[in-house]
């Protein structure tokens, strides 16, 4: 019976060694231990539809940080969001941030489009250029009602028939 109990306890170090490793990975993917190599950037949206704390931050498709947080102002009722920013970019205070969609499902994320200032942004500050996403769904609505309202179609009307005139040109 021993034998049997020894047994079990390596099999049970194991595998709660095997759960600590999973446990760091899950860390080390969701950005969140990387806060000391990172400095925060606010941002102000229209909407933000998709983005979600540890939402990826990209330059020209290269991640370079995640989103930190995201709260409603109550006085504007836009959203700010707070992105975390790898310490080794350094961003020119004329950047610009849009809100891009990742595909149909409706993932996004955060992409920065650096300007040609020589000033940059300092840790805490604002980016002052901004575009928030966009409402496909509701876009393709618009689109489809207003086109029912105008008899539902987009065909130009058919070209009416003249005579000849009769001189034969």
């Amino acid at each position: 019976m021993a034998r049997g109990g020894f047994f079990e306890s390596i099999v049970g170090v194991g595998v709660i060694g095997v759960a600590a490793g999973f446990l760091y990975y899950a860390y080390g993917v969701s950005g969140r231990g990387d806060t000391a190599r990172t400095y925060p950037l606010n941002a102000v949206f229209g909407r933000v539809d998709g983005v979600t704390v540890g939402s990826e931050v990209r330059i020209a498709g290269v991640k370079v940080g995640a989103v930190s947080s995201s709260a409603l102002d109550p006085q504007t009722y836009e959203a700010r969001v707070t992105l975390s920013v790898s310490s080794s970019v350094q961003l020119p205070d004329d950047t610009a941030a849009k809100i891009v969609s990742d595909g149909v499902l409706g993932g996004a994320h955060v992409a920065l489009e650096p300007g040609g200032s020589d000033v940059m942004l300092a840790a805490g500050d604002t980016i002052s250029i901004t575009q928030g996403s966009v409402d496909l769904l509701g876009l393709a609505m618009q689109a489809f009602s207003s086109n029912a309202a105008k008899g539902g179609t987009d065909s130009p009307a058919p070209a009416q028939e003249t005579e000849p005139s009769g001189d034969g040109l």
